[in-house]
């Protein structure tokens, strides 16, 4: 402490769970500065992954579907996770199983671009599934 008032800078504690403590004499302000600078860098590098959703219904028709897909394709290239939503109203919710159908045919359509992430499953009214992009 001593030493460090002398030369008039400050004694920081680099590691305080390391034994024995780490600590420096150095000037706390111009340290806490590059730490910033450093973690701004590093956020920049970073590609933030968004989700994109696409909803359907289960009596889509096979243009329709691929139009879907074309525009999931474009998702998935630029690296996005997609989200794939079947929406079943009124005498829908009984056939389930076209909804699937549905879904494992859009996975098909993308298949050079994504792998499934999530399979499908059913929330509620609605059958969600995800797709990755491809590594």
């Amino acid at each position: 402490m001593a030493i460090a008032e002398s030369k008039k800078l400050d004694l920081v504690n680099v590691s305080p769970t390391a034994t024995p403590p780490v600590c420096r004499i150095m000037n706390y302000g111009k340290f806490k500065y590059s730490q910033a600078k450093k973690e701004k860098e590093s956020k920049k590098k970073q590609k933030v992954i968004s989700v994109k959703e696409i909803r359907m219904t289960p009596n889509i028709e096979e243009h329709d579907l691929s139009v879907k897909a074309k525009n999931a394709g474009k998702f998935l290239e630029d690296g996005d996770r997609v989200k794939v939503v079947i929406r079943f109203r009124g005498r829908e919710l009984g056939h389930m199983d076209v909804g699937r159908e549905v879904l494992m045919q859009f996975a098909e359509m993308t298949k050079e671009y994504s792998v499934i992430d999530k399979q499908p499953i059913v929330e509620g009214k609605n059958m969600i599934m995800f797709l990755a992009p491809k590594k």
